[in-house]
């Protein structure tokens, strides 16, 4: 009798031997993860120079550098933020806090959407982290100005200033309005929030087609607010379904749910997920071609980690709002192929930048298979999201 006693306590010792070493198994691809994204946050902050910030690497293999007035120039301030938030590095929380107060005229630029990309992300994650009011002025002009584009008539935010549209919406546009629904609350402007909503109606209504893939620029009649025309910019064709715009949308529409509670954005976040993780032009690491209306492989079928960042992080929200675990596991998924030798960097290489593989804007020759920042941003938040939702602490993940 002792003897079976003793075989059981043994099989069960070596059971959860064995379920716990296959637990800190499935983590080593998060450990070598977030060593190399600190690794390569500390080399980048020590190699460039505040107000010109790392964006991507050009064919001839030198660095794309970012002014203030580039619509990416917040991304590596907000990595560094994200760095110093996975890490409790303190010296990437002083780095963060040097190349973000560095983009301070941004308080007065007023010509473009993307302040939420430029301020949003690089003051309001400074701010969100620390509470330093040092980052408040410019997060509140640059609220302001982001307001200032809104056209009541047609419903939504001006994108761009340039171009042959009379009123250009893009699908990016979604993004930006998370600091908006934050400058509504914190600054105690509810017309931001409202401007919001009804921008993210007004593109549920007009930007997305049957299959729940959008078009990227939609151009607006200002006298009747009626969509006019119907285009991309960066995608395949006008009809086609560029990969980062679908990736926008599933995460803007996640994030306007969480904003507002309102199901009508969730159940569009829901099908835009269903278009994505349904695709059959997908591969077997989920990661996406630049447009996913390409298929076939070859010299035009780069693969764009960047769309697949953004999906990542969008999808781990939509999980936690819906309860269905499909979501996570294909974020999951992305994020252990993103974290491989494919598309994560070895450290000290690729010019610092953590991921690679992505696409600008293929049509335009671009950015084409290079690093780019804001997937590096998107990364970061997406391995943030992940280790919130497993309970993980990654500052003692080593």
């Amino acid at each position: 009798m002792r003897k079976i006693i003793g075989l059981l306590i043994c099989c069960i010792t070596l059971t959860f031997t064995g379920y716990r070493a296959q637990a800190q198994e499935d983590l080593n691809w998060l450990k070598h993860a977030k060593k190399t994204a600190v690794h390569q946050l500390k080399k980048a902050a020590e190699v460039y120079h505040p107000g010109m910030n790392p964006r991507s690497i050009n064919p001839d293999g030198t660095v794309r550098l970012a002014p203030q007035e580039d619509w990416t120039t917040g991304f590596f301030p907000g990595s560094l933020w994200f760095g110093y938030e996975l890490s409790g590095d303190n010296q990437l929380g002083k780095d963060a806090r040097k190349f973000t107060l560095a983009l301070d005229s941004l308080k007065d630029y007023t010509h473009t959407h993307d302040l939420g990309f430029m301020i949003y992300c690089s003051f309001g994650n400074g701010y969100r982290l620390t509470k330093d009011k040092a980052y408040l002025p410019t997060l509140q002009l640059g609220a302001a100005h982001l307001y200032g584009r809104y056209n009541k008539t047609v419903g939504a935010i001006r994108s761009w200033d340039f171009g042959h549209w009379e009123f250009p919406v893009i699908i990016d546009n979604m993004m930006n309005l998370d600091f908006l629904f934050w400058a509504a609350d914190h600054f105690k402007k509810p017309e931001y929030a409202d401007a919001a909503v009804q921008h993210s109606m007004t593109t549920l209504k007009n930007h997305f087609r049957a299959d729940n893939s959008s078009y990227h620029v939609i151009s607006y009649d200002t006298l009747s607010g009626r969509a006019i025309q119907k285009e991309t910019h960066q995608g395949l064709t006008h009809e086609s379904a560029w990969a980062r715009g679908q990736a926008w949308g599933l995460y803007g529409y996640t994030m306007a749910f969480k904003e507002t509670g309102n199901k009508v954005f969730l159940n569009h976040a829901i099908a835009i997920a269903k278009f994505i993780m349904e695709h059959p032009n997908v591969d077997k690491d989920k990661i996406p071609y630049w447009d996913y209306d390409i298929h076939n492989g070859g010299e035009r079928a780069p693969r764009d980690a960047s769309a697949a960042a953004v999906i990542a992080s969008a999808l781990i929200d939509l999980a936690k709002f819906t309860d269905n675990p499909s979501y996570f596991s294909y974020a999951e998924d992305m994020l252990k192929s993103l974290s491989s030798p494919a598309y994560l960097a070895a450290e000290d290489d690729n010019a610092y930048f953590i991921l690679k593989h992505s696409v600008g804007a293929f049509l335009y020759n671009s950015e084409i298979d290079t690093p780019l920042n804001y997937a590096d941003y998107y990364y970061l938040e997406a391995l943030l999201r992940y280790a919130d939702a497993k309970n993980i602490d990654l500052k003692t993940l080593n």
